[in-house]
């Protein structure tokens, strides 16, 4: 049995999908509410929290994969993920489970350095501080050698649905509702995001391929990087509406975060918008040379059409 923690979010709902298409067997999805995403799938409520409800609804599995999120609120980060973590690392060693850890970039330097798998962290911010630390947990199971794990990491999202990031934010949302894009900081530079499916197409690759554990991976991307003006051209191009845009530079974002809390979330985020984002998944495109990742124009492509679909 595979169980996905933080079930019902973006990349878990694509993760559920994937395992049902590779037909890995009986799965289950565990969250405070959880839905079943196929027909077939077990559902547990549990926190996560919890260290006896995270134990109960991860007994009996092969693979868990760790999915779970929350909003982007400094203080939720610190009270809570470290000790999801620390509750759903327990669970998996109890039940004698492989651990499939999905992360995010928070922790490494937000420069124009090539992000591998061996970079350094260098956390900006708390909740970048959060991440490291919780990155960290995960590598300290791996030494001990008690359970398989492996950390699968993933750069800034973009995708179709509930998709939350923000790009998706700040242009894709932006440019569907017929208002003009934000671009936080410069448009001229890089940036490396990952295609949500793709993310959970990859996860699951990798929790069902034994000897991926015992390592850290870079989900894999389109390494035909856009700059955020050719992004926005290939969006409005996508959804037929006016390319133009807005810049917003970082002295406005930090002033508008006095006001705004969604915006001041943002505020540790923004040096590396001024500088190419350049993650690098060769790793994985190694390992896995059949996979087939989504182009961004593709992408881009998908979620105009789901939009036209869901209009009609």
């Amino acid at each position: 049995m595979q169980t996905i923690l933080g079930a019902n979010g973006q990349i878990a709902v694509e993760l559920a999908r994937e395992l049902h298409r590779m037909q890995t067997g009986e799965l289950r999805l565990v969250s405070r509410s959880p839905h079943p995403v196929n027909a077939d799938d077990g559902v547990v409520a549990a926190d996560l929290l919890d260290p006896e409800q995270t134990r109960a609804a991860v007994a009996g599995s092969d693979v868990v994969y760790f999915a779970a999120g929350l909003p982007a609120k400094t203080e939720l980060w610190e009270s809570r993920f470290p000790t999801m973590l620390g509750n759903a690392l327990d669970a998996a060693r109890a039940a004698g489970a492989k651990f499939a850890y999905f992360d995010n970039t928070y922790m490494y330097p937000q420069d124009e350095r090539i992000q591998t798998e061996d970079t350094g962290f260098a956390p900006v911010g708390r909740k970048g501080r959060v991440r490291a630390a919780m990155a960290r947990m995960v590598l300290q199971e791996m030494s001990h050698g008690d359970i398989p794990v492996l950390i699968a990491r993933a750069p800034e999202f973009y995708g179709p649905g509930r998709t939350q990031g923000f790009t998706n934010s700040l242009i894709i949302d932006r440019l569907r509702a017929g208002r003009r894009p934000l671009i936080p900081v410069r448009d001229d530079r890089l940036r490396s995001l990952i295609w949500t499916p793709d993310a959970s197409r990859a996860l699951a690759m990798l929790g069902s391929t034994p000897d991926a554990y015992g390592q850290t991976w870079h989900l894999p991307i389109d390494e035909s990087r856009l700059t955020y003006r050719e992004f926005v051209d290939a969006a409005s191009a996508a959804f037929g509406t006016d390319p133009r845009y807005t810049v917003v530079p970082q002295w406005a974002l930090y002033a508008a975060g006095i006001a705004s809390p969604q915006v001041r979330e943002l505020r540790e985020l923004l040096p590396r918008y001024a500088h190419d984002s350049l993650f690098d998944s060769a790793k994985f495109r190694s390992r896995f040379p059949d996979f087939t990742v989504t182009s961004y124009r593709e992408g881009l492509r998908a979620i105009s059409a789901e939009a036209g679909a869901s209009r009609s």
